[in-house]
């Protein structure tokens, strides 16, 4: 869990203003090379598939192993970083995912390349909570904390917006390993420089107390669950395969649970979720990550193996989104605060759905101006999503369980971008075969299948409307926004 009363800190004395800020940098550049790595291999993913021999429905585990352990491992990596040091978790965290970065711009096999993803999301899970608790510790309250926790939630929101731009360039002018290169060079710099303009603290207790079976629990039934879900269309989903998998899944999962209401310092506190606006938001968040990241896994390789785009080609158009929700940020902020946060965020879940489905009418010969510019606009809409969400997952916690609900909302959205992209790509998997098998051209048929899979994304977008409306309440939001000194930006 984050620490972020400094009072519970035992640690060396607050660094002078340069030092801080050089600091500050530093981590800065870790939290965004992290936060850009989900997205980044979305538009080298035909590429990746094709020199690496992936088969179709395989293609999604890039993106997926990532999201599943940097989401199930991050409440795990920020109670460790509380009470072993930030730094030095900081520092650990960084070098596993540095050395997965060399391993997955070196991979051969597209099962390496897998398990090497997974290993750069436990490393990320290590670097984001820790980069967060240093800062909040460096930066006594007051105005300095509050510019750079604004720069903060700036970089966050700007990562999937680079990610996509980034990917396209580097796959287009070096060549798809030189994604994973960058971040050696990077995560390389940032290991070298951090010892010395990196202070160090950890919380001051008497006894170390961790909540291992908890993360190994819940990230083992997300990974079947993932798993099953990939493998139904071609076992099917009522093969004892599938069914086992699925069972097992579950079990974990009420595993899970049962071992966090009985160890003495669990992973994620079962009593968080007694607040209606916190446990609301994170099924938004959720639902918003299922929806969002499966729609942009589609829309790539739609772009891509159907429409012939180019990385790069791919990446700008995406650019298309980040930009309009740049835009809409701005209203999104003054209706948070000024109106009811919750119809901003179930209106925005609506649009955001509402674009994803308008995209289903996509044809097999179509353009970026007459067939996606209209979709992409409409969806840049999520910025009214992301905004409330963030907020509203800090609703009615306590300064003692700031840290944990912060990065349960970070969780709530990878895991969902996880079982969201599994679910869209063995619908598109499913499809696509279906229509192979009666005789329709390839692209016919890829096209068919992406259409049914981002209809089943816009209906995941869809169903956190309701939640949003029932479950998020406007007083819990509007007194977070109003003691906030500055607003939460998505991831």
């Amino acid at each position: 869990m984050t620490s972020l009363d400094p009072s519970t800190d035992s640690r060396t004395a607050t660094p002078d203003a340069a030092r801080r800020w050089r600091a500050f940098a530093l981590l800065t550049v870790a939290y965004f090379m992290t936060a850009v790595d989900l997205l980044i291999v979305n538009v080298a993913l035909p590429t990746i598939g094709a020199k690496l021999r992936f088969a179709q429905s395989d293609l999604q585990w890039v993106v997926t192993a990532y999201a599943i352990t940097f989401g199930g491992f991050l409440l795990l990596g920020g109670r460790t970083a509380d009470l072993l040091g930030r730094r030095r978790m900081f520092t650990a965290g960084l070098a596993v995912f540095t050395a997965a970065s060399l391993a997955c711009a070196l991979a051969t096999d597209a099962t390496f390349l897998i398990l090497m993803r997974g290993l750069q999301g436990l490393g990320a899970a290590a670097v984001l909570p820790a980069a967060l608790s240093i800062v909040m510790n460096m930066f006594p309250e007051g105005a300095e904390r509050n510019r750079a926790l604004g720069i903060w939630g700036a970089v966050g929101a700007s990562g999937a917006t680079f990610g996509v731009l980034a990917g396209g360039a580097l796959t287009r002018y070096a060549g798809w390993p030189y994604i994973f290169y960058l971040n050696v060079v990077i995560g390389g710099a940032a290991l070298l420089l951090t010892r010395r303009v990196v202070p160090e603290s950890r919380r001051s207790v008497a006894h170390r107390r961790y909540d291992p079976l908890g993360a190994l629990t819940v990230t083992a039934a997300l990974v079947l669950a993932v798993y099953a879900i990939s493998q139904a269309p071609t076992l099917g989903w009522t093969a004892t395969r599938t069914l086992a998998l699925l069972t097992a899944a579950a079990v974990l999962l009420i595993a899970f649970v049962v071992v966090e209401s009985r160890v003495e310092a669990p992973l994620l506190p079962l009593r968080l979720f007694r607040l209606r606006t916190l446990a609301g938001s994170n099924a938004v968040g959720f639902l918003l990550g299922a929806g969002f990241y499966g729609y942009i896994f589609i829309g790539t390789l739609y772009m891509q193996q159907v429409l012939g785009y180019s990385a790069m080609t791919t990446g700008l158009a995406w650019l298309t989104v980040g930009l309009t929700g740049v835009v809409f940020a701005g209203p999104a902020q003054y209706l948070v605060t000024r109106a009811s946060a919750r119809l901003v965020m179930a209106t925005g879940m609506t649009l955001t759905a509402a674009g994803i489905l308008w995209a289903t009418q996509v044809p097999v010969h179509g353009s970026f101006w007459a067939n996606l510019a209209g979709p992409f606009l409409l969806t840049g809409t999520v910025t009214w999503v992301f905004i409330p969400v963030s907020i509203g997952a800090l609703a009615g916690v306590t300064e003692r369980d700031a840290g944990v609900a912060s990065g349960l909302i970070d969780s709530s959205q990878q895991l969902g971008g996880a079982i969201g992209i599994a679910i869209a790509s063995t619908v598109a998997t499913a499809r696509s075969t279906a229509l192979l098998g009666r005789g329709h051209p390839a692209a016919d048929a890829l096209t068919g299948g992406f259409h049914q899979a981002l209809w089943a994304c816009g209906l995941l977008g869809l169903s956190a409307v309701p939640i949003a409306l029932l479950l998020v309440r406007r007083a819990d939001i509007a007194q977070v926004a109003a003691s906030l000194p500055f607003t939460p930006a998505g991831k």
